[in-house]
């Protein structure tokens, strides 16, 4: 699905791919040649200053030029043109020395996102010490919550992937699901959860202030998700043009659909979360790169209150009622209908925030905006 050619840009060049930058000192220019030319994770006498990381999941085909996954409008349009060599990772680093914002393409799943996000906080040619991280993805958007090409931010990451299962032709008939968590007795055991590493809380504070930022936001429609969208009957917020919200988000490695799941969802994000979450969006790498985060900051090598996500729905976890949930998804398979408002959406509400920390870095670099 993924296709990327690595390419190691050359230290000659390196100039040359800095010049446009402009306003960057020359020190800091140096600064960051001299980073740049150190090899991929080992010591290294100078770093990368960096402010802003933008953590994306897949990229489709070439990095620009051509249809988007969630890294090209970040590349383009913020002029991410530092191609810097990461082959302990899935993906290289692309970053502009003036923004001072680095891009990375983690890969699919928690075990890459967990491992490319600790490889790149453990290289001592990054200094993240006072970056913020913006995880901005793609989703499956609950249609009871909102609408294809909508944003949430995310208060609660959750595991779902940490569970008993039972298949569903063999479950009992008392039984809401075959799947529940590791550390219940069953569906219907209501004892606290056990959270650690399962339920990632993130900076309520900063939730809230980019939520603020961010709710009035205009997203723009288009006729393809309008007719989607309108499929939804009896579902008013699946109905509504796309719009920002606050939304928990449930990891899982299965790519699953359905009612039936998506109440599982909800169940699994309500119990791990002591009732405090609500599913919004399902994805699978959020958990994978909140841990590898919670532990560098443990390091002291990232500040894991200083990380957000933001994920845009690109389809619906679930189909509208007169549809079967293997047809619906067979439709999905052929094409997310909503998967490039969904870009467009990460990208301008990601923006606002991304705009406002580095446009009052003199304020923001201190501590985190509540």
């Amino acid at each position: 699905m993924h296709s990327f050619f690595r390419c190691v840009l050359p230290i000659a060049s390196l100039s040359a791919s800095l010049a446009w930058a402009g306003p960057a000192p020359a020190a800091a220019t140096s600064q960051v040649e001299a980073s740049l030319a150190c090899a991929p994770a080992m010591p290294c006498s100078a770093r990368v200053p960096v402010r802003m990381v933008i953590v994306t999941m897949f990229e489709i085909g070439a990095d620009q030029g051509d249809a988007p996954g969630e890294f090209q409008l970040w590349k383009e349009r913020r002029r991410l043109d530092t191609r810097i060599p990461f082959p302990q990772g899935y993906h290289d680093l692309f970053y502009n020395p003036d923004s001072q914002i680095l891009a990375m393409v983690t890969g699919v799943g928690t075990a890459r996102s967990s491992a490319a996000t600790m490889a790149l906080g453990l290289d001592p040619r990054f200094d993240l010490g006072k970056a913020y991280w913006l995880v901005a993805g793609i989703a499956g958007i609950d249609p009871e919550d909102a609408s294809i090409g909508s944003a949430a931010w995310a208060r609660y990451s959750v595991d779902g992937d940490l569970a008993h299962e039972i298949d569903a032709r063999e479950i009992p008939k008392d039984w809401t699901s075959g799947f529940f968590p590791l550390d219940k007795k069953g569906p219907a055991d209501t004892s606290p959860p056990i959270t650690d590493g399962r339920v990632f809380a993130i900076n309520p504070g900063l939730v809230d202030w980019a939520f603020a930022l961010t709710k009035d936001v205009a997203i723009p429609d288009d006729p393809g998700i309008q007719h989607e969208r309108a499929r939804y009957m009896g579902y008013p917020n699946a109905q509504k043009p796309p719009f920002v919200l606050i939304g928990d988000q449930l990891s899982a490695m299965t790519f699953w659909h359905g009612k039936l799941l998506n109440r599982w969802a909800n169940d699994f994000t309500r119990y791990s979360t002591g009732g405090k979450g609500e599913f919004v969006t399902s994805a699978m790498e959020e958990t994978g790169t909140l841990q590898a985060i919670s532990y560098l900051d443990r390091a002291g090598r990232a500040d894991k209150d200083r990380v957000l996500v933001l994920r845009s729905g690109s389809n619906y976890s679930m189909p509208p009622d007169d549809v079967p949930a293997a047809d619906n998804l067979m439709r999905e398979n052929e094409g997310y209908s909503g998967m490039r408002a969904s870009l467009e959406s990460l990208y301008l509400v990601g923006s606002k925030v991304v705009d406002e920390l580095l446009g009052h870095w003199d304020r923001y670099e201190k501590a985190p905006p509540q």
